[in-house]
C-alpha cells in the first residue's frame, strides 16, 4: 500500500510512476477523495467537541437552576447529525482504502521503462550452454522415458496441472529442497521456519495477494487461504510489530508446497510441470531497516543465484521493466535458467523489494537509532523453485540412453547414486 501522503505531496511522480506501468493517472482522483476524507475527519471532531462541551455547559446551566433549553436541543441535534457524519466518513475511508489496496508501488528510478518482457534487461550471466551430440529432449519426455513421471495418473486423481513423480524423481525432488535449505540456513544465515500451509484473509492482505489476486489463489469453505508461496507466511511473521533496530535484519527461509489456480495461463505450459496448480519451492524473506534493502536485495539474488552454480547449470538475471514487474515490487530480478529441450531461458526465481509496501498493509515498523518508529521494508525471493530446478536438472543432464546424471552436489542427497537410470520393463 502507498503513502497517501507522499500521493499528496508528489502527485506528479505517482502519475508518471502509473504510466510508466502502463496504467492511466489517478492522482487527481485520489487527492480528491482523501480531501474529502480529511474533512470528514475535521467535520466529525468538531461535532464531538462541541457535543462534549454542550454535556459541560448544560451541566453548569443547570447546575446554577438556568434555562438550558437551547443547548439541549442543540445537542440533541448533535445526537442525530454525529452517527450520520461518522458513517459517511467511514464510507470515505473504505472508498479511499479501495483504491488504494489496488494500486501498484512505484518503480525504482533504476528500472527499464518498458510494456512486456522483451523490454527487460540482461544484468548477469553464468556458465555456458551444454552442447549435445543428439537432439535434447524437454523433461516430460526424459521423465516418462525414465518411467518416474506420471501426468495420466495424476490427472484420473486431480484433474490437469498436476503430476506424480516416483522413485528417484521423487527423491531428487526433496533432495533439492534439503540442499537448497542446507545453503541458505548455514552459508547465508537464513531461520529456517516451518510455517502453516493455510492462512486467513489478513495474512494474503499483508503480503499483497489480496484483494488483487483472489483469483489465482485457492479458498477453502471456511474462508482460509493455500499459500501461493511461502512468501505469506513467512512476511507475516511480523505483522503488527513494533520490532527494535537491533531485532534487523530478519531472514526467514522455508521449504513448502504452493498452491496456484493459474487462472489466466490458459493454453500456457500445458505440457509438462513447468505450471501446475501445486509445487514445491524454497522460498526466502528478509526483513530490514530502509536503508539496508537495496544491499539485502543483492544479497538475496546472490543466494538464489548460487544455488544453479553449485548446480554447474547455466543461467542470466534481468532486472524487470516497469511493464513486466508486479504489483507490489519497486524492482524485481529474474533468474532464467537455460532449458536445452526448450531451446529457451525460463524464470526459476523472483527476488524483489518492495519497499514499505507491504510493511504498510501488515502495519509493521521498527524503532531506528534515534528512537524514532519507522516502516520496515521487506523483500522475497525465490531460492529456488525447486519443481523448475528439478526440469532444469533433467534437461541440461540428459544423456543420449534417457539417463540423467545427478548433480554432484545433490549425490550425497541421493545416497551417492550418480545417475538416474531408465528403469527396466520387467516380463
Amino acid at each position: 500500500m502507498l503513502d497517501i501522503k507522499w500521493i499528496r505531496e508528489n502527485p506528479e511522480a505517482f502519475d508518471k510512476a502509473l504510466k510508466n506501468r502502463g496504467l492511466e493517472s489517478v492522482s487527481a482522483q485520489v487527492i480528491a477523495l482523501d480531501e474529502r476524507r480529511r474533512a470528514g475527519i475535521q467535520a466529525v471532531q468538531d461535532m464531538q467537541s462541541r457535543r462534549n462541551g454542550l454535556a459541560k455547559q448544560i451541566g453548569e446551566v443547570k447546575s446554577k437552576g438556568g434555562d438550558a433549553e437551547a443547548l439541549m436541543e442543540e445537542a440533541s441535534l448533535l445526537r442525530q447529525k454525529l452517527p450520520e457524519a461518522e458513517e459517511e466518513l467511514r464510507n470515505l475511508e473504505e472508498d479511499l482504502k479501495k483504491i488504494l489496496d489496488f494500486l501498484p508501488n512505484v518503480p525504482a528510478a533504476e528500472v527499464p521503462i518498458g510494456t512486456s518482457e522483451n523490454d527487460n534487461k540482461e544484468v548477469h550471466r553464468w556458465g555456458e550452454k551444454p552442447n549435445f551430440s543428439f537432439t535434447p529432449k524437454q523433461h516430460f519426455e526424459i521423465g516418462e522415458t525414465l518411467k518416474l513421471m506420471n501426468f495420466e495418473e495424476s490427472a484420473r486423481i486431480s484433474g490437469s496441472r498436476f503430476v506424480i513423480l516416483k522413485g528417484d524423481l521423487a527423491r531428487l525432488e526433496r533432495a533439492l529442497g534439503s540442499f537448497m535449505l542446507d545453503v541458505h540456513t548455514q552459508e547465508y544465515g537464513y531461520e529456517e521456519i516451518s510455517p502453516p500451509y493455510l492462512v486467513r484473509t489478513q495474512a494474503m492482505y499483508g503480503a499483497g495477494q489480496l484483494p488483487k489476486f483472489a483469483e489465482d489463489a485457492f479458498v477453502t469453505t471456511n474462508e482460509y487461504w493455500l499459500i501461493p508461496t511461502a512468501e505469506v507466511p513467512l512476511t507475516n511473521l511480523v505483522a503488527d510489530s513494533l520490532l527494535d533496530y537491533e531485532q534487523l535484519p530478519k531472514r526467514f527461509v522455508a521449504y513448502t508446497p504452493c498452491f496456484r489456480s493459474e487462472a489466466g495461463s490458459a493454453g500456457k505450459d500445458t505440457r509438462g510441470m513447468f505450471r501446475q496448480h501445486q509445487f514445491h519451492k524454497v522460498e526466502l524473506v528478509s526483513i530490514v531497516i530502509p536503508e539496508a534493502a537495496e544491499a539485502e536485495h543483492q544479497r538475496m539474488l546472490g543466494a538464489a543465484q548460487s544455488i544453479l552454480e553449485r548446480l554447474k547449470i547455466h543461467y542470466r538475471t534481468v532486472i524487470l521493466c516497469t511493464g513486466d514487474m508486479g504489483t507490489c515490487p519497486q524492482k524485481t530480478y529474474d533468474i532464467e535458467v537455460w532449458l536445452p529441450g526448450q531451446n529457451a531461458y525460463r524464470e526459476i526465481s523472483s527476488c524483489s523489494n518492495f519497499g514499505d509496501y507491504q510493511a504498510r498493509r501488515m502495519q509493521t515498523r521498527f524503532r531506528d537509532e534515534g528512537k524514532k518508529t519507522r516502516f520496515v521494508h521487506t523483500l522475497n525471493g525465490s531460492g529456488l523453485a525447486v519443481g523448475r530446478t528439478l526440469i532444469a536438472i533433467l534437461e541440461n543432464y540428459q544423456q543420449e540412453d534417457g539417463s540423467v546424471i545427478i548433480p554432484d552436489v545433490l549425490r550425497p542427497y541421493m545416497r551417492g547414486e550418480s545417475h538416474i537410470k531408465v528403469q527396466k520393463v520387467t516380463v
